[in-house]
């Protein structure tokens, strides 16, 4: 459990830099940064207290996930093309755009895209036969659900505080906003699982197939943000058609 701490502790340190960053150069990206480091935050003391059954997998997952995140952030201010599409696109997106916008195309992204490809590092092909296993994996999975859902009301306050005054109907909107949320949350991460299984399976072949069925992941994820840009009540949107890809059968 140490090495875990030290490891989360670690990753928020390189998260507070970035989110410094950020924030001088006045980038949107700071928005979907701070929701994640503060969501980290919460991981952190989910772990502490006990909450999942496998705490040092789900320690080496977190710290996994995050950093493909981080990767395609430092990767594009370098060089903007160099990401995934789905990062491209995120990062790309207007920054006039308002903080809640920036933060679900960082969501949308990060889960769809990154999150099977940090479950496929920390689960070895073997462990996908091993039936208990797996099911332990999945529950820490949905656990950490938990925690996000919990943190839903709490964030929707510091973008209100982020980003410009909200009108009447925003405030009207804003409970039926967090209801989708936490929905679209939920059935994402579900499609997730199947996406893991997709790519494990194409690992099994050898890298040309599993290059591309990450391909085939990369595609629909891009779809998938650029939707997110279409005006309109995006969180309402999503709770009606859902937020997650499915990648279809090889």
């Amino acid at each position: 459990m140490v090495d875990g701490v030290r490891a989360i502790s670690a990753l928020l340190e390189r998260m507070g830099v970035l989110v410094a960053e950020l924030e001088a150069d006045r980038s949107p990206g700071r928005y979907f940064l701070s929701t994640y480091t503060r969501t980290t935050k919460a991981v952190a003391a989910a772990l502490e207290d006990g909450r999942f059954e496998d705490p040092a997998w789900v320690e080496d997952w977190d710290v996994v996930f995050a950093d493909l995140y981080l990767d395609a952030l430092r990767a594009y201010r370098a060089d903007p093309a160099s990401p995934s599409r789905p990062w491209r696109v995120a990062f790309a997106a207007d920054p006039a755009l308002p903080p809640i916008a920036h933060v679900l195309l960082g969501i949308n992204a990060h889960i769809n895209y990154d999150l099977p490809q940090a479950l496929l590092a920390v689960i070895a092909p073997e462990d996908f036969e091993n039936a208990h296993l797996m099911e332990r994996r999945r529950r820490d999975h949905e656990r950490i659900d938990h925690v996000l859902a919990e943190r839903v009301a709490a964030e929707d306050g510091e973008l209100e505080k982020a980003g410009p005054t909200r009108t009447p109907l925003d405030r009207l909107m804003a409970p039926l906003n967090q209801a989708a949320s936490r929905r679209f949350l939920k059935e994402a991460r579900l499609k997730v699982w199947h996406n893991t299984l997709a790519l494990h399976e194409a690992r099994l072949q050898g890298d040309d197939a599993y290059r591309r069925r990450l391909g085939d992941l990369e595609v629909l994820s891009a779809a998938k943000v650029n939707d997110l840009l279409r005006p309109g009540a995006v969180l309402v949107r999503l709770a009606l058609v859902g937020f997650g890809v499915t990648v279809p059968p090889d």
